[in-house]
């Protein structure tokens, strides 16, 4: 097999590729940049089970960016051992070389778990099998902590990498259809710090799909100190060796200024959702704090309800991720928008009203509303809710 110019091709050819259909409740992958005309959103009903909460205090409820787990939270104090060169064989990696690539120089641990792809209407998901116990390790540490990642592996459900998740809008519990194969289950996303690689699954199901043994390989060792043509001398022709760490080996004096973050608003984090309201609403001048805050309430009760919604809203301010991606914005300045997060959530619907005029106030505030959700008796709940916080919060 002759060299490969990307690590994305490399899999494919390695893998089998399953032609994959879309599913009823299936991952939602969003297709091209054209702009969403939000006049064409469906309106967001939310479920009729759902039971009435009494509004909260806003000034004593405290606004967390921690994601929604499904399961509970706590580690079981394994230590992370962070891979620094990942590489993809051309066939199954033997012993004999598992063997010479730990004898290499800098190189402490070796692990070589098998690869493939799958596809989801038409765009591709490069996927990883491997066994939960043996990889725990090999993930960033937070992710290592985190049972509920590792216990989803163990049910044959798939961990996907954050940013495979807000690149092709996939939904924590959607559920996509695998052709010739099981109903994968997106049950937990996490930053897994591995370049072209957009999930995990078991080392099970991952025979099951028809992966390609053995074929990829991690490294672990001294950040910057692994030798990369050290790496593809062992692993032969046809290998592609991505180094993960080339951020230490270029020297500082080298390395471009990185620039800052483009943003829109950047509103800190405060201590209490009534001075996250305030504080995003300056985003946008003449809305008053008490729309948002209404919508807040509406929308998920102050981040208690995240969703996903049944017409697949997100977040603390129910945001449709086609949405979000021309409106959202990093609201705290840790350079992501995050659609989990109120920091950034609660500043990207002001901005998301503004853009309609809701700072105008009268019937064009009533107007971005509408927009926000397209149904009249929506904006008349709005609004009186917006009213009554601004009585009890005069």
């Amino acid at each position: 097999m002759s060299g490969l110019p990307s690590f994305r091709a490399v899999i494919l050819m390695v893998a089998a590729v399953l032609v994959v259909t879309a599913a009823a409740g299936g991952v939602v992958v969003i297709l091209g940049d054209d702009l969403v005309k939000t006049a064409n959103e469906p309106v967001r009903r939310k479920p009729t089970q759902r039971p009435q909460q009494p509004s909260p205090r806003l000034d004593q409820l405290v606004p967390t960016a921690a994601p929604v787990k499904d399961f509970g939270q706590g580690g079981a104090g394994v230590t992370a051992t962070p891979p620094r060169v990942l590489a993809i064989a051309a066939g199954t990696v033997p012993k004999s070389t598992r063997f010479a690539l730990s004898g290499l120089k800098h190189v402490q641990k070796v692990i070589v778990v098998d690869a493939g792809a799958v596809k989801v209407a038409g765009t591709g998901l490069n996927l990883l099998a491997v066994d939960p116990a043996d990889f725990r390790s090999w993930t960033p540490q937070p992710v290592a902590d985190q049972p509920a990642v590792w216990s989803a592996l163990a049910r044959g459900e798939m961990v996907a990498d954050a940013g495979a998740m807000r690149k092709f809008g996939m939904i924590l519990g959607g559920m996509y259809q695998v052709d010739g194969g099981p109903r994968l289950r997106v049950a937990a996303s996490a930053t897994l710090g591995l370049m072209g690689v957009d999930g995990l699954v078991s080392a099970d199901l991952g025979r099951s799909l028809g992966f390609a043994p053995g074929v990829a390989v991690l490294l672990h060792g001294k950040a910057g100190k692994i030798s990369e043509s050290g790496v593809r001398k062992v692993l032969g022709k046809g290998s592609q060796v991505v180094m993960l760490d080339a951020a230490h080996r270029t020297p500082k004096q080298q390395q471009p200024q990185q620039q800052k973050p483009q943003t829109t608003v950047n509103v800190g984090r405060p201590g209490s959702y009534l001075d996250l309201y305030k504080a995003s609403a300056t985003r946008c001048p003449g809305l008053s704090w008490t729309v948002l805050a209404a919508i807040g309430q509406v929308e998920s009760s102050h981040g208690r309800n995240n969703g996903p919604s049944s017409a697949g809203a997100l977040g603390p301010m129910q945001f449709m991720p086609a949405t979000w991606k021309h409106y959202g914005v990093d609201g705290d300045g840790d350079g992501k928008s995050d659609i989990w997060s109120p920091y950034d959530a609660v500043p990207g619907a002001a901005n998301y009203l503004c853009a309609n005029g809701a700072g105008k106030g009268g019937e064009k505030l009533r107007k971005a509303i509408w927009f926000y959700n397209h149904s009249w008796d929506y904006v008349n709940k709005v609004m009186g809710i917006a009213q009554a916080y601004a009585r009890t919060y005069a």
